[in-house]
Formats: structure tokens, sequence, C-alpha cells
């Protein structure tokens, strides 16, 4: 009797339809184009998983600073001066505070003056 591998070949075609569901055209449709596609997505997704921290960094750095300027302080001199201080906050946390708590981060900032 011959074997063949309808089953198994089927169930890997339908999950990879279903990833590519939504795709537009025949990304979404022909097996060939939908596997390079998902293919793709794949490597974007792995690429900006790592591209996401980067963004977040940069973003929490820009408020950070533009919290510090408005207290009179640039970033550098902010950070160094905390630095100084000896505590140990990380940016997201500086951020977090810049926006939702602005007395407790001015008293940072007068911590990180004294601190220069």
């Amino acid at each position: 009797m011959r074997v063949t591998n309808a089953v198994p070949r089927h169930r890997r075609k339908k999950r990879l339809m279903r990833r590519a569901k939504g795709y537009w055209g025949a990304r979404g449709t022909l097996l060939k184009v939908t596997k390079e596609t998902v293919l793709r997505a794949d490597a974007y997704a792995y690429r900006d998983r790592k591209v996401r921290k980067r963004q977040f960094r940069r973003l929490w750095i820009q408020r950070i600073n533009a919290a510090a300027r408005a207290e009179g302080m640039s970033y550098s001199q902010f950070m160094s001066g905390l630095k100084k201080a000896g505590i140990g906050l990380d940016r997201k946390q500086l951020s977090e505070l810049a926006i939702h708590d602005a007395q407790a981060f001015g008293q940072l900032i007068s911590t990180a003056k004294a601190a220069l």
C-alpha cells in the first residue's frame, strides 16, 4: 500500500494559512506567497522586539529631559547628579515620576543639584 503525507501536509498548510489570515491578496491565499510572507513577518517581529526596547528608552529619556529642563537642568546634568547622590532609579521610573508626580521629581532635581 502506498503511504501518503496528505493529512500532515494539510495540517501544516492550514496552520500557515491561519497565521496569514487578514493578509491582502495572494499573501493570504497562495501557499508559496503565504510562506514567504509569514517568514518575513516573523523576521520583522523578531527584529522589532529589540527595536521596541530602544524606542521606549528614547521616549523615557525625552520625557526626563523635558521635565528636567522645566526645572532649569539638562538631562545629562540631572543623571550625573543622581548618580553622584547615589540614587539608582531607572529611566522608566524617572519618566513615570516626571509625568505623574511632579513634586517628587522636583525633589529629585534638588537632590541632583545639591550633589553636583
